[in-house]
């Protein structure tokens, strides 16, 4: 008797990946190309991310983003210096996977009138008892752009009150122009 139960125990252990085998060959080959796509896509977001945040010069004065169209990379955004702007698509171009990259990425124009204004802007919003929490991390999540005295606040927050609190900041700052808030609110996960 016990060496039935063994051999039947031996015969189930054989057969089950021989059972399971059909559920893993119900998925299509497109269906896994697909699936291994994404996950390249997601790798490669991951990547340029990383890399654009490394830039040395990068600041919450500069506004860099991308997007990822197969192995080609679209960098769009704003910076103060010239250089951030050829450092950013030498960075992107040097990951593994990216076959081609357009830089789309505006170079704001000197002014010191401009200058004063992005420092300025910057006491109002960071040294707001409420939003200075979002200038505590080396790269802030708020990103101030000055062009030609007028202001657009990029970035994330944590709620809408934030968001109208910086544009209600940046606001009461003398000689700005207008201000833009690009400002979006981080989705919450329940």
């Amino acid at each position: 008797m016990r060496n039935q139960l063994l051999a039947l125990f031996a015969a189930l252990l054989l057969a089950a990946p021989l059972a399971a085998a059909p559920c893993r060959a119900a998925q299509t080959p497109s269906e896994k190309k697909q699936r291994t796509e994404e996950k390249y896509r997601a790798k490669l977001i991951k990547e340029v991310r990383h890399h654009l945040l490394l830039l040395p010069w990068y600041s919450v004065f500069d506004n860099l983003a991308f997007q990822v169209d197969g192995d080609k990379v679209t960098l769009h955004g704003q910076v103060t210096r010239p250089t951030l702007k050829s450092d950013a698509e030498a960075a992107v171009k040097s990951i593994e996977g990216v076959a081609s990259v357009v830089n789309n990425i505006e170079v704001l124009p000197l002014s010191p009138m401009d200058d004063q204004l992005r420092r300025a802007v910057y006491r109002a919003i960071y040294g707001d008892n409420v939003l200075f929490r979002y200038g505590l991390p080396a790269m802030p999540s708020m990103h101030i752009i000055v062009k030609n005295g007028n202001v657009t606040l990029e970035g994330v927050v944590d709620n809408e009150s934030d968001k109208n609190l910086a544009n209600l900041r940046a606001n009461q700052v003398p000689n700005v122009f207008s201000v833009k808030n690009n400002l979006t609110v981080a989705a919450r996960s329940s």
